[in-house]
């Protein structure tokens, strides 16, 4: 199956009262263990590309030639989208030319005047070649890429003023940071998702940050119009536990344990597990 904008599926999502994973990806590890998990419970899926983990993974073809790759060998039946996560102007750009079936402009650092120029610009491109964009109001704390911020509020209002471009889906801070949330974390501002969700109507609200925040918290969000939730930061934590258990156990050591194909086993199946975990509770299990 050809790799799918995330317009659909974030549509339905917003209608059905789910929301759609998007799990970020690091190596062929983690997309294979993403991929197979949203075959299985056939739902729908997006895999993330942060800009350093696409240098990472030597660039945005490599990483299209190898997902498109993965689809076709794992006889993948499921909408998948390839999603660019919190890109910059210039990193849009390469990623349509690379091929991704939807990108991520994080103009929320620019004066919203910039972030407006440029979401609009952007939207014209996507519109023409038909891949989604998500935009961004309101940075969302913590860090990504050596971006810090402390988990600001958006203002409904300028929510609006984006979501009118015509981006497909919009991430709007309400509280919510990237990696381990804080023991004094204040919880994620209702208030703010349900004003923001009056003025952009049927637009699908995005959730980032989705490691650490209750599951009571992520059913209310996803009851308030959110319909795409990031996970990242609780795979790399399920990946490094399993990993480290596997070494301290002198597996490593077992015959040809040390095989990075033993090796890393038990923290792609860690992934798998943590996915499932993470699909049920957003609700998109058998909406592929």
């Amino acid at each position: 199956m050809p790799l799918v904008n995330a317009k659909e599926m974030l549509t339905k999502a917003k209608e059905g009262h789910y929301a759609v994973g998007q799990f970020n990806i690091n190596n062929l590890e983690w997309t294979k263990a993403v991929l197979l998990t949203a075959e299985e419970l056939k739902s729908p899926v997006i895999l993330g590309v942060s800009e350093g983990a696409g240098k990472y993974m030597c660039g945005y073809t490599t990483i299209v030639g190898m997902v498109k790759g993965m689809i076709d060998e794992l006889n993948i039946t499921v909408p998948v989208a390839l999603h660019l996560d919190h890109g910059s102007y210039e990193g849009a750009k390469a990623c349509i030319a690379a091929g991704f079936s939807s990108i991520m402009f994080d103009g929320s650092h620019y004066p919203i005047e910039e972030n407006f120029a440029k979401t609009k610009e952007l939207v014209g491109i996507c519109e023409e070649k038909g891949l989604s964009i998500e935009a961004e109001v309101g940075a969302i704390g913590g860090e990504e890429d050596g971006v810090v911020g402390m988990g600001e509020c958006a203002d409904p209002d300028e929510c609006k003023m984006i979501a009118d471009l015509g981006v497909t889906m919009l991430a709007a801070g309400i509280g919510n940071i990237h990696g381990v949330y804080p023991e004094n974390w204040a919880g994620l501002s209702f208030e703010t998702l349900d004003a923001i969700q009056q003025k952009t109507g049927k637009m699908p609200l995005v959730l980032h940050g989705g490691t650490g925040i209750p599951d009571d918290m992520i059913k209310k969000a996803i009851s308030l119009g959110v319909s795409k939730i990031n996970v990242n930061t609780e795979c790399q934590l399920v990946f490094a536990q399993a990993t480290r258990e596997y070494i301290e156990a002198g597996k490593d050591k077992q015959g040809k344990g040390f095989d990075p194909r033993k090796l890393l086993l038990p923290g792609t199946e860690a992934i798998k597990a943590k996915v499932k975990e993470k699909m049920e509770i957003f609700g998109s299990v058998g909406k592929a």
